[in-house]
């Protein structure tokens, strides 16, 4: 599945140009592409990170909603890709 997602999201990323909209909203899913950015990004604690966390920890937290997720989720968390609701908790009211 894994392999089926990275294949996937290169082709999404070569069917639009670069100022698309559409790239912009799905960055943090590189992070999934590319393991050894996501380790930086990790490191630095960098906003694309955060989002890509905040995103994984809805879909933890959804998948009675989505159960076509948890196989998804079992195939990062294997590439320990796990979420945590980083943003949430560091905003300011």
């Amino acid at each position: 599945m894994y392999r089926i997602f990275c294949e996937s999201y290169n082709n999404f990323i070569n069917a639009f140009p670069e100022e698309s909209a559409r790239i912009k909203i799905s960055e943090p899913l590189q992070l999934i592409v590319n393991l050894d950015k996501l380790k930086k990004e990790k490191e630095h604690q960098s906003e694309i990170y955060k989002k890509l966390s905040d995103l994984i920890f809805y879909m933890q937290e959804n998948i009675e909603r989505f159960p076509k997720l948890k196989a998804f989720l079992w195939t990062l968390s294997s590439r320990d890709i796990k979420g945590k609701n980083i943003i949430y908790l560091t905003k300011k009211n």
